[in-house]
């Protein structure tokens, strides 16, 4: 395989580099060069989630051990710690621990299957390997890793967890409701949606992602299929004021379609898709255009990773992505028009974890409520919403 070169503008998600219970198999190469591959990811049960929090309890235990001068171990601050000959402290690190048979926690390891330029065939590929793992707990995404930033779509990133989780904490909430995705990407969180709703709109921009999401949400069938749910990959672009109803265009609406996400959207969710200021833009313009057009309520969840970066103009740490957003927020919360109103909340991040990563403090996650204003008629969005 040619060697892969990396660019400065390449970005390559922490979920690759650090998910411990994936299995990264390079399947084929898409239509711009870029290697694909196929992650498994197990939704934990109650036993594993268990688990996974007192080995983090133990982990922080283990830090705070300090051992005595006669080899034993204690928290007491009266314990002085080993020196060696030179008087630098001795510290002494845990032995690694091999994963035990029937362990949850694998190590990850790419595993390159071929490669080809041809499409992916699905019931083609580990058919054998499929019929052993392809369990109700195992979701398979198809993804990209290292693109550049107008690709990120095709990897996986912390913000679709986040709110992957949050769906699978709140089943409730959103059982047998029409969910609209925006900026979908890989569609791993539309596919977690799915489990709990009726119909999901997956959508986001380009072809070739589009086709990956459709990938995908064949692949996990499995997931779906039990709960009645389904998901409609779907093309929406915050940058245009209109959606696709011609027959021709690939992953365009059909009119039910429309009138459907009209008359009974009652979630609009999206993932980790602030990271861009024009992009953050239209994502707002999207969500009022939609939102002023529906006669109920509509609840609103963004998921995001707020990302630190040194600039020279600040010569400080700053994120200005997520201020952005955090403007973006507060001028939709303050808009006056007549049509309805927005309210906005910041929820904690305390629910459970369903999924293996590493829930940062800067993940957070954010509830828009938008509630038509009675006194007013609503009126067709012709830019939107075609005659």
């Amino acid at each position: 395989m040619d060697q892969i070169t990396f660019h400065y503008d390449t970005v390559l998600s922490d979920v690759h580099m650090l998910l411990p219970n994936a299995r990264h198999l390079m399947t084929h190469l898409n239509h711009v060069g870029q290697p694909v591959f196929i992650t498994k990811f197990k939704i934990l049960s109650d036993p594993e989630r268990n688990d996974d929090s007192e080995s983090k309890k133990d982990g922080e235990k283990d830090r705070n051990v300090f051992q005595g001068k006669d080899g034993e171990e204690g928290g007491n601050g009266n314990l002085e710690p080993f020196l060696d000959e030179d008087g630098d402290l001795n510290i002494t690190h845990r032995p690694r621990k091999t994963p035990t048979e029937g362990s949850s926690r694998d190590m990850a390891c790419p595993i390159i299957l071929k490669q080809s330029s041809t499409e992916l065939e699905l019931e083609d590929e580990n058919t054998k390997e499929e019929a052993d793992e392809c369990f109700k707990d195992i979701i398979r995404i198809e993804h990209t890793m290292a693109t550049p930033l107008e690709d990120v779509g095709k990897q996986v990133w912390r913000g679709a967890f986040l709110l992957a989780d949050f769906i699978l904490s709140e089943p409730v909430m959103f059982r047998g409701a029409t969910v609209l995705e925006l900026g979908a990407g890989t569609g791993l969180t539309s596919i977690v949606m799915a489990t709990v709703a009726k119909t999901v709109y997956c959508t986001d921009v380009g072809d070739d992602l589009l086709s990956m999401s459709k990938r995908n949400v064949t692949l996990n069938r499995h997931m779906m299929e039990p709960a009645g749910g389904e998901v409609r990959v779907r093309q929406l672009d915050w940058l245009k004021n209109d959606l696709c109803t011609d027959a021709d265009v690939d992953f365009s609406w059909t009119e039910e379609e429309v009138a459907d996400i009209y008359d009974n959207t009652s979630f609009i969710i999206a993932a980790d898709v602030c990271y861009d200021d024009d992009l953050t833009d239209g994502l707002f313009r999207t969500l009022y255009r939609l939102c002023s057009n529906f006669t109920h309520t509509c609840t609103i969840f963004i998921s995001l990773e707020k990302r630190m970066n040194f600039t020279l103009r600040h010569m400080d740490i700053s994120c200005e992505a997520y201020d952005h957003f955090s403007q973006c927020l507060s001028q939709i919360q303050d808009l006056v028009d007549g049509r309805c109103s927005f309210s906005v909340e910041k929820l904690p991040c305390n629910f459970a974890q369903f999924f293996l990563y590493e829930r940062i403090e800067h993940l957070e996650l954010w509830k828009v409520t938008a509630t038509p204003l009675p006194s007013v008629q609503i009126r067709s969005d012709a830019e939107l919403r075609p005659s």
